[in-house]
């Protein structure tokens, strides 16, 4: 059993991945919301570029949160809520919203599971490699 203690994401933590994030959009030329969520699924940081379609607000913290539900990214997990997949009806299975769009992102430090980030907002292949690139840059 492992007693030893894993600091909590942080705001600062939060609010380096939202830099993060917003860095790897504009590079990808894109305009993205991002969502930062701690262990316990409550909002650490959101943003949303202003020229970002409305609805990335609402599909990054859907995919954050299904991330860390999950413990999964979400773009390991579109197959498995296909007709047959071993998720199939998990996504109506429970009252909150889950979003099974590439995006999403476990966070985590010292093989502990601390949060999630969620991106949405550009192709699902983009908005992954964006959450991709700012939890690398959390080091």
């Amino acid at each position: 059993m492992n007693t030893t203690a894993v600091h909590p994401l942080s705001i600062e933590d939060a609010e380096a991945l939202v830099t993060a994030a917003r860095r790897a959009a504009d590079t990808a030329g894109v305009r993205v919301g991002v969502t930062v969520l701690d262990a316990g699924g409550h909002l650490l940081a959101f943003r949303r570029d202003d020229q970002a379609v409305l609805v990335s607000g609402e599909t990054s913290t859907r995919k954050a949160y299904t991330a860390l539900q999950l413990n999964s990214a979400t773009a390991d997990l579109v197959d498995a809520v296909q007709p047959g997949g071993a998720f199939h009806t998990l996504a109506t299975a429970l009252d909150r919203p889950l979003l099974f769009i590439a995006g999403g992102l476990p966070v985590h430090r010292d093989g502990r599971l601390i949060g999630a980030i969620g991106i949405g907002g550009g192709t699902p292949d983009q908005d992954h490699d964006i959450a991709v690139r700012a939890v690398r840059s959390l080091g």
